[in-house]
């Protein structure tokens, strides 16, 4: 297919917090797109009123922003296909269904559900097929009559093929669904309204999308919208069927596939922990394709540079918080200090910063950034990380205080601050050596000596290089630490 020709959608409905099976989903229609210079078009599936939320929508709409995933054609873009809001498309879909009716491609349905649960029951104890038996398929125009007399209501259904439908699915090939498989099936409920199995290939079929990539769930359905699209064609409202592929289940815990009640699932969660979206990207990204054998850390970029749905692999993909947290902590690495300060702006306010705000003093924060961007694994670490700089009194952690505090911790500091009075100050080395002398001074080595010291200064047993922090902590701060650690070891 030549380049530009490719049109891709991405269609939630706007229900419930963003699901990073969902993102998953949009950043390959969305990386498929831009690999092949084409069309995204972002769409939203919003007919079942009683889930769906503005809510929900305006979060749709933030996420893709805030992930970077734009669109060509959608809400607040527009395009010549809109509206792209299926709540503002209902004419649209009445009148096709009307269109199917009228040229034999559907019909009225009157079977109850009592009578459906009935013969289903029956077909199998049988050993039939238990899908809908075709019984309203062949109604005369008296019997339906009939059935509006006895105020009977009626759903519409689309009348399948008897033949097999076969097509080539992008990412696991040749697949056939044979007739007794795929029965005929609802496409407007009894109260007029459009079902998603009617309005989503009509969408696709009007908006010319040339590429359906969508999740492995969804491919029970998939030889009925071919049918579908071969009816549209016939009646002048399709061009063509698009090419179908079904990306692979994102697991979770136990084997079972990530659903939205799933506590990793949400986008939500790793945008307020502080990851960078880049990050997240690039980790969802593998979720069912590879880069290469030998590399997981990529720019999006290079992804989209690289991405083939030949390299999408149909197995189901394990959530790895794990490796997720990894990736996005090399991505921080990435980030050029000045990008790094900036990103990690919103967890140096409140409501994340336990300081008060006029507390925060930026050129120490500049000044610490480069040596705290080595260790975060997420931005909202930060936090933590620098609050000894901020707060009057380090963090009170009596756990870290009783791990350091062993042996003759006062004797040690003592010595320690003794040594760093005398020290240079603008020199982090020269402050590793009057701690490291301390040590020597009570025959420890270099490691258990600073134990102590970074606990009366920073209120924790790990965290940023120590000898830096002090430097930049200053002098007079670092010494009034040790004397309080001192008056608190002597109580």
């Amino acid at each position: 297919m030549a380049n530009g020709s490719v049109r891709v959608r991405f269609c939630p409905s706007p229900t419930g917090n963003p699901h990073v099976g969902l993102v998953r989903t949009a950043l390959f229609n969305w990386a498929y797109a831009r690999h092949n210079g084409g069309t995204m078009v972002f769409r939203i599936e919003d007919t079942d009123a009683a889930r769906d939320s503005e809510e929900s929508y305006n979060q749709l709409l933030d996420s893709l922003r805030w992930l970077g995933l734009d669109w060509d054609e959608g809400p607040e873009v527009g395009g010549p296909h809109g509206p792209y809001r299926q709540s503002q498309r209902m004419d649209i879909y009445k009148d096709v269904a009307e269109k199917l009716i009228a040229g034999g491609y559907a019909y009225h349905c009157y079977c109850t559900a009592l009578e459906l649960e009935a013969r289903r029951d029956a077909a199998r104890a049988a050993g039939r097929p238990s899908g809908y038996d075709g019984k309203c398929r062949t109604l005369t125009a008296e019997q339906r009559a009939a059935y509006d007399a006895e105020g009977r209501e009626s759903i519409v259904r689309f009348k399948m093929p008897d033949e097999p439908i076969t097509f080539t699915d992008l990412v696991r090939g040749e697949l056939t669904f044979t007739p007794d498989n795929v029965p005929d099936y609802g496409i407007v409920r009894a109260n007029g309204a459009p079902l998603y199995t009617l309005v989503n290939p009509v969408d696709d079929a009007l908006m010319e999308i040339t590429h359906v990539l969508r999740g492995e769930d969804l491919l029970s359905s998939t030889p009925r919208q071919i049918a579908l699209y071969k009816a549209l064609i016939e009646l002048g409202i399709a061009k063509e069927i698009p090419s179908f592929g079904h990306l692979p289940y994102v697991m979770g815990e136990g084997n079972k596939k990530l659903s939205k009640r799933d506590p990793q699932a949400s986008l939500n969660l790793y945008r307020e922990r502080g990851f960078l979206p880049e990050g997240l990207l690039n980790y969802l990204s593998l979720l069912g394709w590879s880069f290469s054998a030998d590399q997981d850390v990529f720019t999006i970029p290079e992804m989209v540079a690289k991405f083939d749905l030949a390299d999408v692999n149909a197995n189901p993909a394990r959530f790895d918080l794990k490796k997720a947290e990894a990736i996005n902590a090399d991505h921080i690495r990435m980030l050029d200090v000045k990008a790094f300060t900036e990103a990690c702006e919103p967890w140096l306010r409140a409501p994340h910063a336990n300081w008060a705000p006029e507390n925060f003093d930026r050129a120490k924060w500049e000044a610490i950034a480069p040596h705290a961007q080595t260790r975060l694994t997420v931005l909202s670490d930060i936090t933590a990380n620098v609050d000894f700089l901020f707060l009057d009194e380090p963090v009170e952690d009596e756990a870290s205080w009783t791990k350091a505090m062993k042996g003759d911790p006062a004797a040690l500091l003592t010595t320690a601050r003794e040594k760093l009075e005398e020290a240079d100050w603008s020199s982090a080395d020269s402050l590793k050596e009057a701690v490291l002398a301390a040590g020597e001074a009570h025959g420890l080595k270099l490691g258990k000596a600073q134990a102590p010291v970074r606990v009366a200064v920073t209120g924790r047993t790990v965290g940023l290089p120590l000898f830096e922090s002090l430097e930049i902590l200053g002098k007079d701060r670092t010494l009034a630490r040790i004397d309080a650690a001192l008056a608190k070891l002597a109580a």
